[in-house]
């Protein structure tokens, strides 16, 4: 197969074909997409959107990264259409409905994007080969005690943590988020992991991700946890 040489903006078709010869996996419009790659369209000066152009009176290549407008296009629109872009100089820009529709075909992938893209790739598959190992050693932890829950958690939530966590109990029902054989122990020496506490403070009690990715950075207890805390939000794509 002939390597082949992006262009600056390279179409959907040369995007995947490029991106094909780079990783040895098929490429679709929604796999560059989920991927995370912005893609653009030409527009061409329109007097009725004078402040989207600013002085660029010949057109320039607007951005598609709106969720609403990616979303559409990933599931197999038969056309592109923008109702969020940025201007010329970068503003987030509203269209008046219903936006702009322009042909799949206008649609372009930026070079530099595109080749940063198989790197990026390769760390986020190497990074995935070692949670496994990381997996493994965490099971082998004890986990965290109950003052460094209530430490950690307590101040996210409305319930009472410390009358949850005073019998040992798993908090989310059965062993929960304790480890598992803690509570064969003194009720006092009962651990719980950090991380399947937190996932259930977010799917339970709607504890924002944003917040408990603080909790793992802020306390010297939970850092050795942050590696598996990471790997589990990729895996739920948060």
């Amino acid at each position: 197969m002939t390597n082949i040489e992006l262009p600056f903006r390279a179409s959907t078709e040369q995007a995947c074909h490029w991106l094909a010869q780079q990783t040895g996996d098929p490429w679709t419009l929604a796999r560059l997409i989920e991927s995370g790659l912005i893609p653009y369209v030409w527009l061409d000066y329109d007097a009725d959107y004078p402040e989207l152009f600013g002085d660029a009176n010949g057109g320039y290549a607007a951005p598609i990264f709106f969720e609403g407008d990616t979303r559409r296009l990933a599931a197999g629109s038969e056309d592109v259409l923008i109702t969020i872009t940025k201007d010329v100089y970068k503003i987030v820009a509203q269209l008046k409905p219903p936006g702009f529709r322009r042909a799949l075909h206008e649609l372009r992938f930026l070079k530099k994007d595109l080749e940063r893209l198989p790197g990026k790739l390769k760390r986020e598959a190497e990074a995935k080969s070692q949670p496994v190992k990381i997996e493994a050693a965490m099971e082998s932890q004890t986990g965290i005690n109950k003052d460094q829950v209530l430490m950690a958690f307590s101040s996210l939530v409305k319930i009472d943590l410390a009358q949850a966590l005073s019998e040992g109990g798993g908090i989310f029902g059965d062993e929960g988020a304790r480890v598992k054989g803690s509570a064969k122990r003194a009720k006092n020496k009962a651990v719980w992991n950090p991380v399947t506490l937190a996932l259930g403070l977010n799917d339970v009690y709607r504890v924002p991700i944003s917040q408990l990715k603080r909790v793992f950075h802020a306390h010297d207890f939970l850092h050795a946890w942050a590696a598996e805390w990471n790997h589990s939000l990729e895996l739920l794509g948060r």
